[in-house]
Formats: structure tokens, C-alpha cells, sequence
């Protein structure tokens, strides 16, 4: 798997997760400079091609001139989910996304899962944002560092989490309750839904509460990544002081 740009590739090497680092010629020495230095310390080889060869191998000539092999993103089992939790010695926080397909807010929603010291991010099969060099760009490394879920029917794992002592809180602009309201210290699984539509009925009814997050401006809602920011910060801080 294949990212680029110079920010997402320095990002990535300073996650020690790269293979290799690919430069075109040409490339300015001043640019690469903190970029060579990092893929030093990480012991990344990086290796000069020629930019047309860059661009046929990426499909784009808006690389910047350098790109990253990462390692293939795979599908985690539930468990890893409910171990990250167990080894953290926390509740279970779990973020599910009905049917997100932007595969740019499902990059993002997984760097906010990550550093918000969420556990786990799942995802339907169907009508959802696969796993691809976008996703892993977009989240600039999460993705490698959290289980990342996918089930045939989000609805049978929402009964089978609460059959599992799951609290389940639905993101929705006509939720009863506002952030600060919910108890979030107990198992959580947060659901997000798609950018146009947000969550579908079915889920909604699965559902044990809908929080909506407070707005002023004009402009209706927030995107479906900034929401999961908002709640996901507003889990952290409902459940006492998080490491700095």
C-alpha cells in the first residue's frame, strides 16, 4: 500500500510502520531534509526514481515528489477490540459508523478514535468505506495502530454488545440528551452515521440513547468526522483525567 505527500510520509516514518521511501529526481534537497532524517532514524531505505515513474506507480503527479510504501491494512476480530480494553484497564469504547463511505472522513474518524483513546472502529460490509491507501493517508498511521472491524449487519452486533452489558449512544442532531448529560463511564459503543443521511431507522431504534451535540451557527450539522471529535472528546472527559 502506497501513500504520498510529504506530510503523510513523514508522519508515517515517524510511526516506524514504512517499508520504503520512494523520491523523484528533481526533488529539492532543502524539502527532503527533515524527511531523509527521519527515515534514518526509523532505518526506512529511500531510493531516487524518476518522477514520471512516481507518477505512472501512483496514478497522480500531485505527490510532491515522494511517496511511502506502508504495510496492508487488514480486518481485526471484535476480541481485539475488547483486549485493547482489557490491557488499558478501561471501559470499552467502541465507534461504529452506519454506513460512513468517504473514505477521507473514514481516514479521519480513525485518527480522532486513535488519539481520543477509542478501542476499536467498525464498520457494515455493505455501503461503507473500505480500507484503501486513502484511509490510511487520512489517518495519518492510525490506521495501523487501532482494530479496525468490519460485520455483515451492524444491527445483530449492536444487539449482541448489549447483550454484553454495551451501553449504545446514537449521534443525532434530535437527541434527546446533550453530551454532558450521558454517563459515559461504562462500556460504550458509539454509533456514527453516513454523511447525508446519518443514522437509518433501523439503527436508531437499536439505539439505547441519541445525543445530539449543541450548535449555534447556521449551517445545520457538523460532518461526520468532527462530530466524532466532539463526542469522542466528550467521552474522555466524562470518564476523568486521560495521560497527557
Amino acid at each position: 500500500m502506497w501513500i504520498y505527500g510529504h506530510n503523510p510520509v513523514l508522519e508515517a516514518l515517524r510511526q516506524q510502520e514504512v517499508h520504503q521511501v520512494l523520491v523523484a529526481d528533481g526533488v529539492k534537497a532543502g524539502r527532503m531534509r527533515e524527511l531523509s532524517k527521519a527515515a534514518r532514524q526509523a532505518g526506512v531505505a529511500t531510493r531516487t526514481v524518476p518522477r514520471i515513474e512516481l507518477d505512472r506507480a501512483l496514478g497522480t503527479t500531485a505527490h510532491q515528489g515522494v511517496a511511502a510504501e506502508l504495510p496492508e491494512l487488514h480486518y481485526a476480530d471484535l476480541e481485539d477490540a475488547f483486549a485493547r480494553a482489557d490491557a488499558r484497564q478501561e471501559p470499552p469504547l467502541l465507534l461504529l459508523l452506519d454506513q460512513v463511505q468517504d473514505p477521507r472522513n473514514y481516514g479521519a474518524i480513525i485518527r480522532s478514535a486513535e488519539v481520543l483513546g477509542a478501542h476499536g472502529v467498525v464498520t457494515e460490509s455493505r455501503r461503507s468505506a473500505p480500507l484503501s491507501a486513502v484511509v490510511s493517508k487520512t489517518s495519518a498511521g492510525a490506521a495501523s495502530h487501532l482494530p479496525l472491524i468490519q460485520v455483515a449487519n451492524l444491527a445483530n452486533l449492536l444487539r449482541s454488545l448489549k447483550e454484553r452489558g454495551v451501553w449504545v449512544y446514537g449521534a443525532d442532531a434530535a437527541g434527546a440528551s446533550r453530551p454532558e448529560e450521558v454517563d459515559w463511564d461504562r462500556p460504550v459503543a458509539l454509533v456514527i452515521g453516513s454523511e447525508g443521511t446519518g443514522l437509518r431507522r433501523l439503527t436508531k431504534a437499536s439505539c439505547d440513547e441519541l445525543v445530539r451535540i449543541p450548535t449555534h451557527g447556521t449551517v445545520a450539522s457538523l460532518n461526520a468526522s468532527v462530530a466524532t471529535g466532539v463526542l469522542l472528546y466528550a467521552v474522555r472527559i466524562g470518564r476523568g483525567p486521560a495521560r497527557s
